[in-house]
């Protein structure tokens, strides 16, 4: 049996992280995401819009980097610094308005969209461009291969939010 390379590797962790996420959406069930109480007030609708603007960010980085253009401005207003803990607090204040609006099966549908971006970017990049540490600059010296691999591509959700999201669909099922 030869062993898989690196990209079949992080292509793999990708669908495993896929396969997660879509077994958090059944457990959850719509009927329970636009509840409150997922990450404060925040439904679990406003968490997965919040999770898919961070990885529009990253996405469109990566697209960009990929093709050899300079990084994007994100989306939210360019006075508000993610560099502090306020200024992502902004954001994400900036974030949760822009979105709240949004249909829930249009917010499920982009999350999966990126899931199948990220595979894509992956598929396209040669193994020495994904391996190669500061190939995206922004990545501060690790390799998308590594970022992915070793969770920091996914810790957001898992670190940040599914903590909270595990306790509200514990209170959730608690019999009243």
């Amino acid at each position: 049996m030869t062993q898989a390379t690196n990209k079949e590797q992080v292509l793999d962790r990708i669908e495993r992280e896929r396969a997660f996420w879509e077994a958090l959406l059944a457990e959850i069930g719509e009927g329970r995401m636009e509840r409150p109480g997922a990450a404060g007030a925040w439904t679990f609708k406003d968490v997965a819009a919040h999770l898919n603007a961070w990885r529009r960010r990253s996405l469109a980085r990566l697209e960009a980097g990929r093709r050899g253009q300079p990084v994007p401005s994100p989306e939210w207003p360019a006075d508000l610094d993610d560099g502090t803990d306020e200024g992502t607090e902004q954001i994400n204040a900036w974030i949760y308005q822009a979105n709240r609006g949004r249909p829930l099966g249009e917010v499920l549908a982009e999350s999966r969209g990126q899931f199948r971006q990220l595979s894509d970017i992956v598929a396209a990049l040669p193994e020495e461009e994904l391996t190669a540490a500061g190939r995206f600059p922004w990545m501060g010296g690790t390799s998308l291969a590594q970022a992915i691999l070793g969770g920091d591509f996914f810790s957001h959700l898992h670190e940040e939010h599914e903590p909270a999201i595990r306790a509200w669909l514990a209170s959730e099922n608690q019999p009243e």
